[in-house]
């Protein structure tokens, strides 16, 4: 079964379907070029299944595509980003240091 990541807009969130079966979310806002992830959930009946990492990968390249930062409230987002250094570049340098983002070149 397809996995996919689509912005509901109206509902300011991302889903994770399974088919048409919504099984995790992510919810946002965007405002002055940012995008405040403050919550994430995944439906327990598919945990360990990637599914979390799919979603959050999916709202990031959505970003990254909109040329917004990200302010990463919510500890998966915040994690997935710490263990994908590479990503660091989605979270403003000034507020790296509040989401624990430091980079080595500080």
């Amino acid at each position: 079964m397809e996995t996919t990541v689509v912005d509901v807009p109206e509902r300011g969130r991302f889903e994770v379907r399974q088919g048409e079966r919504v099984v995790g979310l992510a919810s946002y806002h965007v405002e002055n070029g940012q995008m405040t992830l403050p919550h994430t959930e995944v439906d327990p009946s598919v945990g360990g299944q990637g599914i979390g990492t799919t979603l959050v990968a999916g709202v990031l390249d959505a970003a990254r595509e909109r040329g917004l930062t990200v302010l990463p409230y919510c500890s998966f987002v915040r994690r997935y980003i710490q263990q994908h250094p590479e990503l660091t570049y989605l979270v403003a340098v000034d507020d790296r240091p509040h989401f624990g983002l430091e980079t080595a070149d500080h």
